[in-house]
């Protein structure tokens, strides 16, 4: 009932809320919710709501699955996706790094799949080497689980590292701006290729089980099947690999998970296309600088014009000096409109970086204002979200 009120009332689409007054009724909600089911949890900085999906289609293959891969990633929005499927012998839960040590505790989960971790929003998760320890932590203390690790992430395989079982995948991507040091004893990385290792203590690139190519997977044994994926982009790849990984884990035929995730095309309004003013317009949500870094690389493959929309909201992060690592440089050339709330202080980055641009901070009048044809518009969370509900209701 409250979570049909909150969208009667425009406060939202309701994911949390009916979650949030079970839980103020019942704190043990989400350990009650979860057990007797195989459960999954997927966190990391990018790539937590694409990979819930991918993992939640391809684990249907075993049965009903409850799953929040509509991007509702805190306690909360758990208990209200676990409740809609009381009886689903299989939760995929995207889980907020933040919140991830307490969901885990309280879970047990079967498999954990660790994507990234990198800078976020600083003034709302805290630093980076701080998520990682905690979930070190945690990770260590978990029985009977087994960890899907992306190998060619510094932070990851520290907090992998400790794990009862771990699944390790070479994704071929990885922010290193955040890792010159290692993250258990501060002494610097060295790196060979796509070889890393400490200089000092034992952490290093482990051997992978897993292997992402340019558009194929290789598996444990040693079979490679093409992705042929309809998302774009490198990391959407690593992002498919990961979660195949996960699903074998579980029991899901490999070729079967593949092809499975070669039905997603769009994510939460992530990657849709729409049509407006004869322009065709797809929506990419980049929310950090490693996120618009590989963003930026789908998008340097056009010369299409770009919309960037930056707010700086609660759920954004006030702080905006991450636009200073953000690689705009890949711009230059380009058609380009800075746009949203901050679309000022973007202008100023963009200046920085030598990229000709205009200013417009409404969105949807940026597009309307370039030439007719393909238009790339990248979006921080809260611009992307507004965007795509008024998209949406025009």
């Amino acid at each position: 009932m409250s979570s049909k009120l909150s969208q009667k009332m425009g406060l939202g689409a309701g994911g949390m809320i009916g979650g949030r007054v079970a839980l103020k009724l019942d704190p043990q909600a989400l350990r009650r919710l979860t057990s007797g089911r195989r459960v999954a949890l997927v966190t990391g900085t990018n790539g937590k709501t694409t990979s819930t999906m991918m993992l939640s289609r391809a684990v249907t293959a075993l049965g009903e699955v409850a799953t929040n891969h509509s991007g509702a990633n805190m306690p909360d929005g758990h208990v209200t996706a676990l409740s809609k499927q009381p009886d689903a012998p299989y939760a995929v839960l995207e889980v907020d790094e933040g919140y991830f040590p307490a969901v885990a505790a309280a879970a047990q989960p079967d498999v954990v799949v660790l994507l990234n971790l990198s800078r976020d929003q600083l003034d709302r998760v805290g630093e980076v080497r701080t998520i990682e320890r905690s979930l070190r932590d945690v990770i260590s203390r978990l029985r009977g689980c087994t960890v899907i690790a992306n190998c060619d992430d510094i932070m990851v395989t520290s907090a992998a590292k400790d794990a009862h079982r771990v699944v390790w995948v070479a994704t071929g991507t990885g922010w290193h701006h955040d890792s010159a040091s290692c993250p258990r004893c501060g002494e610097p990385i060295r790196w060979q290729g796509e070889h890393w290792t400490c200089s000092t203590c034992d952490l290093a690139r482990p051997k992978p089980d897993w292997v992402t190519t340019d558009g194929f997977l290789i598996a444990p044994n040693a079979s490679k099947v093409a992705l042929q994926l309809r998302l774009p982009g490198k990391f959407n790849q690593a992002n498919a690999v990961m979660a195949t990984a996960a699903a074998a884990t579980m029991g899901v035929q490999i070729e079967e998970a593949v092809r499975r995730l070669r039905g997603v095309s769009n994510v939460a309004g992530r990657y849709r296309t729409i049509q407006r003013s004869g322009h065709t317009a797809r929506l990419l949500l980049s929310k950090n600088p490693a996120g618009w870094s590989e963003t930026l690389t789908v998008v340097k493959e056009s010369d299409h014009p770009a919309v960037l929309v930056i707010n700086a909201n609660e759920a954004d992060g006030r702080d905006l000096s991450w636009l200073w690592d953000v690689p705009f440089e890949r711009l230059r050339g380009r058609t380009v409109i800075a746009s949203g709330e901050r679309a000022t202080d973007l202008a100023v980055r963009l200046t920085y970086a030598e990229v000709e641009h205009q200013i417009v901070p409404d969105p949807l009048l940026a597009i309307d204002a370039l030439p007719k044809g393909a238009v790339e518009v990248i979006a921080n969370y809260t611009a992307f979200r507004d965007l795509n509900a008024r998209s949406t209701g025009e």
